[in-house]
């Protein structure tokens, strides 16, 4: 089933069911080089793996920067 979601205010087509990890690899995101809020609640990177995503979500996506 195809849908769509919101990440970083851009509606993205999303194949369900798929989880949050698979998301970020098919955005060509490495799933520990970033920052997730999902609807309002940050997601450490331990749950990638295990949470499911939805029509409608809304992600909000940051890449760590490393250095000084």
């Amino acid at each position: 089933m195809e849908t769509t979601v919101t990440a970083n205010g851009r509606k993205l087509p999303l194949a369900l069911p798929c989880t949050l990890e698979a998301f970020l690899v098919g955005q060509g995101l490495l799933p520990r080089s970033v920052v997730v809020e999902l609807n309002g609640e940050a997601v450490a990177p331990s749950e990638f793996s295990g949470r499911q995503l939805q029509a409608g979500d809304r992600l909000e996506i940051v890449k760590i920067v490393a250095g000084g």
